[in-house]
């Protein structure tokens, strides 16, 4: 017999279970809207990139890829700036800088991302345009990749990536932050006391230690960016290409399902393969997630942390 001690147990298993039975619902109601052309379609869905509603061919290996390097090229920019702001707010800032910064960098988070968008598209891109895109492919446009290959062109893979990463760092600061202050003080205090100096302890041992918080960050980064649409769309420049170079032009698979939804929504084959992208987006950021952690657990078994 139940009784009133074990009532606020099962409130918090009711709702723990809607919670678990929601992300089934939605996981449901894509793979079943999907599943008329995932059948057809089969592995070329993702091996092809022919995407034509006419011959209802549909393959999405274009978007695939772009949004692959768009993930990519944005963490690679993000990651190190929130790694390197989060250890200097929760090590190094003094506590009246600590709390001017913390609400600037949180208040990013809640710019909506068409906000980003317009940032990118009337502040960033004229200075990418007049002034960082020359100097790269002055110095560095040798490698293919540098290359500009659209000198005049306000839309882009950096442009973007950058964009980007500015809507991401806020997530990888607030969260890293938070795992190294939970590290306890004696910590630091006896490695400190064996002669180790702040920078080695920090390294050494508050690092490892909140290993778990900053793989969580970088992991919820990753999906913001794999997730994010409106900027992507107003930013990338909408074409179906494989990118030759940072500056190149492209096409990820959210802006591909925000494009053609609602011309598309009322035939039900369209519909199915935007869907179906939908479905691959899923799946991605399974593999993604799934990816990074076994990594880090790699790294951490060796390091022997």
């Amino acid at each position: 017999m139940k009784t009133h001690a074990d009532l606020p147990k099962w409130v918090f298993f009711w709702i723990a279970g809607i919670t678990a039975l929601l992300v089934f619902v939605i996981i449901g109601f894509l793979l079943y809207t999907a599943a008329p052309v995932l059948e057809t379609s089969g592995i070329s869905f993702i091996t092809t990139s022919e995407w034509d509603y006419g011959t209802h061919q549909y393959g999405i290996l274009i978007f695939l890829v772009d949004t692959i390097i768009l993930t990519v090229m944005t963490l690679i920019l993000a990651v190190p700036v929130g790694l390197l702001t989060a250890m200097f707010l929760a090590e190094w800032a003094p506590a009246w800088m600590e709390k001017i910064l913390r609400p600037l960098v949180e208040l990013l988070v809640g710019i909506p991302s068409v906000v980003y968008g317009f940032f990118g598209i009337f502040v960033l891109s004229n200075f990418f345009v007049d002034d960082f895109d020359p100097f790269i492919d002055h110095f560095l446009g040798f490698i293919p990749i540098f290359r500009n290959i659209h000198p005049n062109i306000h839309t882009g893979l950096f442009l973007t990536a950058t964009v980007l990463a500015i809507m991401v760092v806020p997530t990888i600061v607030a969260l890293s932050q938070d795992a190294m202050r939970s590290v306890p003080d004696e910590y630091r205090e006896a490695s400190l006391a064996l002669g180790a100096t702040r920078w080695e302890t920090l390294k050494n041992v508050v690092i490892p230690a909140a290993s778990p918080g900053i793989i969580t960050a970088v992991i919820l980064a990753m999906m913001r960016t794999m997730g994010e649409t409106m900027a992507v769309v107003m930013l990338l420049g909408n074409m179906s290409i494989i990118p030759s170079s940072i500056f190149d032009n492209g096409y990820t698979m959210t802006a591909k399902i925000l494009n053609d939804i609602l011309a598309n929504i009322s035939f039900p084959e369209a519909r199915a393969a935007l869907f179906g992208i939908a479905v691959m987006i899923f799946l991605l950021e399974v593999l993604a997630v799934a990816g990074v952690r076994l990594v880090c657990s790699w790294v951490q078994k060796r390091s022997g942390t």
